[in-house]
């Protein structure tokens, strides 16, 4: 770890006390009033120091602004980052111990959400994530939490991650008054997506290659598939100069696809999605990217997914163009990433100088407050 981030981390559990106290004591009533990404007109509490995360891996936008320590608001969270993507929980817990005694309050839009619980913390804002706008609005939690003084807001990095993560980067960037620091990820952002959008506009449509998302592929071993329409990881396959399956197939978010119709329709390309679920689900084949991957490992678990039943036979895997890629990417705002990978498996020639190694390392030496390690994304060898 690098001298800044280690006294960072060093500093962060005393100093967070100290910032609370201090907030406390000079903590005044002034409110703003902001649209958020549902287009809801919210008054909530400038700079809060008590937040709740209806999810958890929504960590990953609050760390680009309260780089310091992207916890020092949390009051509670939801368990998912812990159970579904571990090795960036442990990696955020060796810098910020702390976290270890954040509570959990499971969903806020299911009937374990302790509502009371979350009041009593003081809380003053919730933020919650767009896709899941209407179980917010069916559940009645929303006016739950407005009736007792807690604003909810929603952020977008999922359902439409390419034109609604600048948008929700500046919401929180205003709502956490880290304006300069929302501006800089923003212009980041927006300069690695214009890498891939500057030359892809010149690809032809017929020689753009034909790609399938496995959605979670191996997450369970006996059940394949689902995939992404023209949105998500679809958007991003589209973007980076290829067709997207989905979209050719249905209007929606995400569907179940047979393999028949898979098989028979033999993709140019297959790109999987996988994360470390080993500890939530210790059966699956799933390659188990993150923070503590190795390749060792990636490459076995490439290779029995390519060896299922059938799969051989495809041309994807017959040509070496069988990949797969961190599951989050799909819900993070660090998705440029991954549509940088696609974009050197999809046309390696055009996109030769392209290095999405080098963009995963400089995003955390600029942006975040914990190192880059393992692995996440792959390729099938060849003769594995």
């Amino acid at each position: 770890m690098n001298v800044s981030k280690l006294t960072r981390g060093l500093c962060s559990a005393a100093a967070a006390t100290t910032m609370i106290i201090a907030s406390a004591t000079i903590a005044t009533a002034e409110t703003i009033t902001v649209t958020d990404v549902a287009g809801r007109t919210v008054e909530v509490e400038h700079n809060p120091q008590r937040v709740v995360l209806g999810e958890g891996r929504m960590i990953y936008s609050v760390a680009l602004l309260d780089s310091e320590n992207p916890f020092e608001r949390v009051v509670g969270w939801k368990d998912d980052m812990i159970n579904y993507d571990p090795d960036a929980y442990r990696q955020y817990l060796d810098v910020f111990p702390e976290i270890s005694e954040i509570p959990s309050f499971g969903s806020p839009y299911a009937d374990e959400w302790n509502l009371e619980a979350v009041i009593s913390l003081g809380t003053e804002v919730v933020f919650m994530n767009l896709g899941n706008l209407l179980k917010a609005q069916e559940s009645g939690i929303i006016e739950k939490l407005d009736e007792a003084g807690v604003a909810t807001v929603f952020v977008d990095f999922r359902q439409d991650p390419t034109a609604n993560t600048v948008p929700s980067i500046q919401l929180l960037g205003r709502i956490f008054d880290r304006r300069d620091e929302a501006d800089a990820f923003s212009d980041y952002y927006q300069e690695q997506m214009k890498l891939i959008y500057s030359s892809v506009n010149s690809i032809p449509a017929d020689e753009r290659p034909i790609v399938f998302i496995e959605n979670a592929a191996g997450y369970n071993p006996n059940s394949c598939c689902t995939t992404y329409g023209a949105a998500n990881l679809g958007r991003l396959v589209d973007l980076a100069g290829g067709r997207n399956w989905g979209s050719m197939h249905f209007p929606g978010f995400k569907t179940d696809v047979s393999l028949e119709a898979l098989f028979a329709d033999d993709p140019d390309v297959i790109i999987g999605t996988g994360a470390n679920w080993s500890e939530a689900n210790p059966a699956t084949t799933a390659v188990l990217f993150g923070y503590e991957a190795d390749q060792t490992a990636v490459q076995e678990r490439l290779t029995a997914l390519a060896a299922r039943e059938g799969w051989p036979e495809l041309s994807a895997v017959q040509n070496g163009r069988f990949h797969s890629v961190y599951h989050q990417f799909y819900n993070s705002p660090y998705h440029f990433v991954a549509m940088q990978a696609f974009a050197k498996w999809l046309h390696p020639e055009l996109f030769a100088d392209l290095d999405p190694e080098a963009t995963m390392i400089e995003l955390h030496d600029r942006f975040l407050p914990i190192d880059y390690s393992g692995v996440f994304w792959g390729s099938l060898q060849s003769g594995s």
